[in-house]
């Protein structure tokens, strides 16, 4: 019964209630892209540890994130190495350089990954395969993900890195996460030829990967009561707890899509409570008349809380296929990790569901004004 007069009263004002599944559609969409881009960014930030293999990292103690990871004595490393319970501790090295083509033109930023290819520390299959490209001198791979903007990446074009002509082996598939633009990858040799300047004896991260059946908390116990205070150890759950922190709280991104959220939210609010309320007012006399004939408050609450959710379900599907369409161009655009996963569904049906409900509650006011006495 409720269903049937909520259903009578949206269909018989039919222009207001395409108003109020208009603006909730796009309140709906707003909490569907900023909850993405929330979402994603810290998986951005996660992107290339994900497909790496170790269990624990090592690192300075001043590391912020990824690409400003400052670096530690290559030397804590091997201390590290030496503990019983790991199988290999790998020394990662990050620089930044110059991209040029070797005509000449703009000069461009580019990450430059420097790893041993046989560490198997990648776990991707396009760089497993090209291990004996790397060993060639003065030899890269290029992320296929990197921008339009550094030219074509077919193999074997040379390019010049901070003044050093480099030759492109090959492309493997990955994506750039926050490192930047674009991403190359060398050998031990070739980063040390890019960055001749740099000391060999320091390094950026430590990959460390134990033995089966190893406890990861106990040997990061133990290792950081023997390495000096200018080295942390990180589990990948505490370094994806840290990079969450990190892109959420201490980041203009993190602060501006969560605000964008709880905007969206409240937005959403305010549109569906105007639309119940007028409509409240609007029937009011046909509210009292309920009353009179014996019907409570209590099913009368139900009629509007059912106006609510019904609205919101009819802007929520148009609503989640525009942000399928939108994740696609966000992904195309930004290269951010933007899916629409089954829990990302069920949290925006549950956030709408919850808008609905707090927009028929505070529109309940209105309702108890409906007084028989006062219409007779």
């Amino acid at each position: 019964m409720p269903f049937e007069v909520a259903w009578r009263i949206l269909a018989y004002q039919k222009g207001r209630t395409a108003l109020a599944v208009g603006g909730i559609f796009i309140a709906i969409l707003l909490i569907f892209v900023e909850l993405g881009f929330f979402i994603a960014v810290p998986q951005g930030g996660m992107l290339v540890y994900d497909h790496m293999r170790f269990d624990l990292l090592v690192s300075s103690n001043r590391y912020i994130f990824q690409a400003e990871s400052w670096h530690f004595p290559r030397a804590r490393l091997e201390a590290v190495a030496r503990h019983p319970e790991i199988v290999r501790a790998t020394p990662f090295y990050l620089g930044s350089a110059k991209w040029q083509d070797v005509g000449g033109g703009k000069r461009i930023d580019a990450t430059v990954i420097g790893f041993d290819p046989h560490s198997g520390l990648f776990a991707v299959p396009d760089i497993e395969s090209q291990g004996a490209v790397l060993e060639r001198p003065d030899t890269v791979l290029v992320d296929s993900q990197t921008r339009p903007i550094f030219g074509p990446l077919q193999t074997g074009r040379i390019v010049d890195l901070d003044g050093r002509r480099i030759t492109i082996g090959g492309q493997y598939g990955l994506g750039t996460g926050f490192l930047g633009l674009g991403i190359v990858l060398a050998n031990e040799a070739n980063f040390f030829r890019i960055f001749a300047a740099r000391p060999p004896d320091t390094v950026n991260l430590g990959l460390v990967a134990l033995k089966p059946g190893a406890d990861p908390e106990g040997v990061a116990r133990a290792l950081r009561q023997v390495l000096p205070a200018d080295t942390q150890i990180l589990t990948r759950a505490e370094l994806a707890a840290h990079e969450v922190e990190f892109w959420t709280t201490r980041t203009g991104t993190g602060l501006i899509f969560g605000s964008g959220l709880v905007v969206a939210f409240v937005v959403g609010i305010m549109i569906l409570y105007q639309t119940l309320a007028t409509q409240i007012t609007r029937q009011l006399p046909q509210f009292a008349m309920l009353k009179a004939i014996g019907y409570t408050n209590r099913f009368l609450y139900g009629i509007v809380l059912v106006e609510a959710v019904l609205i919101m379900l009819v802007a929520f599907l148009p609503a989640l296929a525009a942000s399928l369409g939108l994740y696609s161009v966000i992904r195309g655009q930004t290269l951010l990790p933007v899916t629409m996963s089954p829990a990302r569904l069920a949290a925006v049906f549950a956030i709408a569901l919850f808008m609905a409900a707090i927009s028929a509650i505070f529109s309940l006011s209105r309702l108890r004004r409906a007084d028989p006495a006062e219409i007779f």
